[in-house]
């Protein structure tokens, strides 16, 4: 008697629980199946992300009663095939919930993409499994009624299943009420330029003459382009690696500043359009870049080349450069863009919880490409700009393509696999960060290049160091081609050169000769030219130094003058712009820039060899010390301390390779004719 009571009280207490149950269980299923098959990220399937997440914590709390009160019911029941079946679906409840409380807590990651994968195999592994435990029973057990007299499913009654229809319409109001809701106060995003009225003084295509385009042929409101603190919020690792790098100061670093406040001066400020493009695209795109208005707006100066400008890229226009790719927004989510703390919390948790829009936005197939950087680090300049006609700058894209790196040079096609721009300035790193791969890396923001002059300017040194670590990493060596001598020996005894097992004779020099020294630099491992970039205002070059014993300088050339300026007469590798009139463009005012009248790099994979000559004093004191040295400076003098507004600037000066050799000094002997002496003995 106690026994059958009981039982009717578990079965009652389950009935509870199924009751509960049941609705939740269908609405969690399909809203599930719903968020993993529709993909287009619409405002109803984002309400059904938060709805999905709801039921399922909601389904986690009553799920566990239910078990434990069954398990209690059905434990004296001989039915071994379905326990186990019974037991085997808990087990995957267990893993269903426990995924899909991960995923609500911490959101996907690329690293822990199986944990989502997982969560969907687990989930439709339950509702097979509960549908072999309930349906089970009726092709095992033929009997209307077990023992106690109870149906085939005794937990589900008529006013459960009741609730799972009414669930159902009832999400599905849900759904579609905050739907509507939501629409009916849409963010709207402005697509006319900020600044009114805005000139178009180079045609009516309203960003030239920088060659970038957008997606809707309009301008782009600033909300969809900036406020990169936000990405921060879940890429926190990233963004403080950009936040050093150059990419974040290109629109407020102080030479750049200074070069493009004077095109404006001397050009207008629709000119600067040119610039912007590239160091400050949030101001090109939002209309700013017309009379009236500003180059030094804090919002644009703090984004510089920012996360939603790289990851916007679509498409590249060209790959003659100056900004030559089309921006297009991404998707929103909900509640994007509404400037309210407790609405971005909502948008960033879904993002977390469902990324799939996120992740096609944002990893755009673009992205990985080294045309993408060839939008902004190739350069030109037409008649439009510098009233002259077409003329070709800097260009280091163009210079990977013909090095060996890019597999498409004359000496590597098909041979060798690519090495990307990415590869070198964007190695992978670890980092804690949503978007690492399964070994938890990521690719590197801080993005060296060969910049120490804004680091330094800065007060970066973290940032500064990296840039140094980068040009010192073995990319260009320098090495001498060692000096050799035909009459050469080691001692007074006569060898046969026949019988000599030497190749190469001993070097050594005479007090009071003349040498004849060559030194070969060579660039075995940048993915371009040697120096790159504003060749025109960097400084690279050799600095050659000879030193006896005793420390006396023998020669030198490319030391410092007291000025800190570089010897005039050592060997760079640079350009030194000309305009129109042959006159030196020392600023980089590229405006009045029609050529070169020097220009010396050395490409991918090449070498270069400088030859001196100097005479030892005959008091020269034994061995002498020769070393080279290939020294780079970013911002020559004349051109720092008029763009960085600093008079006493003192760049660093970066030692990128260094090599030395010594060698030994003789007297030369005295040749005495012995022709007199023959004669007297006669």
């Amino acid at each position: 008697m106690n026994q059958n009571t009981n039982s009717r009280d578990l079965l009652s207490r389950e009935r509870q629980h199924m009751s509960k149950l049941l609705g939740a269980l269908t609405v969690t299923a399909a809203s599930g199946f719903i968020t993993y098959l529709v993909t287009q990220n619409s405002i109803w399937e984002q309400w059904t992300y938060l709805l999905h997440t709801a039921m399922g914590i909601y389904l986690t709390l009553v799920v566990l009663p239910y078990v434990r009160t069954h398990f209690k019911r059905t434990l004296g029941i001989r039915r071994p095939v379905m326990v186990i079946v019974g037991l085997i679906s808990v087990g995957l409840v267990i893993g269903v919930a426990a995924t899909g409380l991960h995923i609500t807590i911490f959101g996907q990651s690329e690293s822990l993409r199986w944990i989502y994968n997982l969560h969907i195999i687990t989930a439709i592994s339950v509702l097979a499994g509960l549908a072999v435990h309930v349906f089970g029973q009726r092709l095992v057990f033929r009997a209307s009624r077990n023992a106690e007299g109870q149906g085939w499913f005794p937990s589900i009654t008529a006013p459960a299943l009741a609730k799972v229809p009414v669930a159902i319409l009832s999400a599905t109001a849900l759904i579609v009420v905050a739907t509507l809701v939501y629409k009916l106060v849409p963010i709207r995003y402005n697509t006319e330029a900020v600044i009114q009225p805005y000139e178009k003084s180079y045609g009516e295509h309203p960003f030239h003459p920088s060659q970038t385009e957008t997606a809707s042929k309009t301008f782009v409101d600033v909300r969809q382009i900036s406020n990169s603190d936000s990405c921060g919020e879940c890429h926190a690792d990233i963004a403080r690696q950009w936040r050093d790098s150059i990419h974040s100061q290109a629109a407020s670093d102080t030479a750049y500043q200074t070069n493009v406040n004077l095109l404006s001066t001397k050009k207008g400020m629709a000119t600067t359009r040119y610039c912007e493009g590239c160091h400050a695209p949030v101001a090109l795109l939002t209309g700013q870049l017309t009379k009236g208005g500003k180059l030094d707006t804090p919002g644009h100066l703090r984004e510089g080349v920012n996360c939603k400008t790289c990851h916007g890229i679509s498409e590249i226009e060209h790959l003659r450069g100056v900004a030559s790719f089309k921006f297009t927004p991404s998707e929103d989510y909900l509640f994007a863009n509404r400037s309210s703390a407790v609405l971005d919390k909502i948008h960033n948790f879904v993002v977390r919880i469902q990324p799939r829009q996120h992740r096609k936005d944002m990893a755009r197939g673009v992205l990985s490409t080294p045309q993408m950087c060839a939008t902004c680090h190739a350069q030109f300049m037409d008649k439009d700009v510098n009233s002259w006609g077409w003329v070709k700058m800097q260009d280091d894209f163009t210079a990977w393509l013909n090095s060996p790196y890019s597999g498409q040079g004359v000496q590597t096609f098909s041979k060798h696999a690519m090495t990307r721009c990415q590869d070198c300035h964007m190695p992978l790193t670890e980092a804690t960060d949503p978007s690492a791969n399964a070994q938890g890396l990521v690719r590197a923001h801080f993005m060296p290049g060969a910049n120490t002059a804004i680091p330094w300017h800065m007060g970066n040194k973290e940032q500064l160091q990296r840039v140094t670590d980068f040009l010192q990493s073995d990319k260009v060596r320098v090495s001498f081609e060692r000096p050799s001598r035909l009459e050469a020996d080691e001692g007074i005894t006569h060898v046969a050169p026949k019988t000599s097992i030497k190749t190469e004779a001993p070097p050594y020099y005479y007090l009071g000769e003349t040498v004849d020294l060559s030194v070969i630099v060579t660039n075995v491992g940048v993915g371009h030219d040697f120096p790159g970039g504003t060749s025109d205002i960097n400084e690279a070059w050799v600095h050659l130094r000879v030193v006896d014993s005793q420390q006396n300088v023998i020669f030198e050339s490319g030391g410092l003058t007291p000025g800190n300026d570089v010897d005039p007469k050592a060997q760079f590798y640079r350009a030194l712009a000309i305009d129109r009139s042959g006159n030196h463009v020392w600023r980089h005012d590229l405006f009045n820039m029609v050529g070169d009248s020097y220009k010396k790099v050395i490409p991918a994979g090449e070498s270069d060899i400088v030859t001196y000559s100097f005479s030892i004093p005959n008091d020269a004191k034994t061995p002498l010390f020769i070393s080279a040295t290939v020294r780079y400076r970013k911002l020559n003098n004349q051109y720092a301390r008029w763009a960085l507004k600093r008079p006493d600037a003192e760049l660093p000066i970066i030692d990128v390779a260094r090599s030395s050799i010594s060698l030994p000094l003789r007297d030369k002997p005295k040749v005495v004719s012995a022709m007199p002496k023959l004669a007297a003995t006669k």
